[in-house]
């Protein structure tokens, strides 16, 4: 697993953003997550037409 460095805001974002005993692996997870599936959601709305 790369190793990345975060500057401090970033870090209070995220931390704003974890839950009680989650992780940073955890929720940076589920951001990718959130982001590809809002990705996909977009990719199909042009096939509607």
């Amino acid at each position: 697993m790369p190793k990345i460095h975060l500057d401090e805001d970033t870090i209070e974002r995220l931390d704003g953003l974890r839950t009680e005993d989650e992780t940073y692996d955890q929720l940076v997870n589920e951001l990718i997550n959130i982001y590809e599936s809002e990705e996909l959601t977009m990719q199909h709305s042009g096939d509607l037409e």
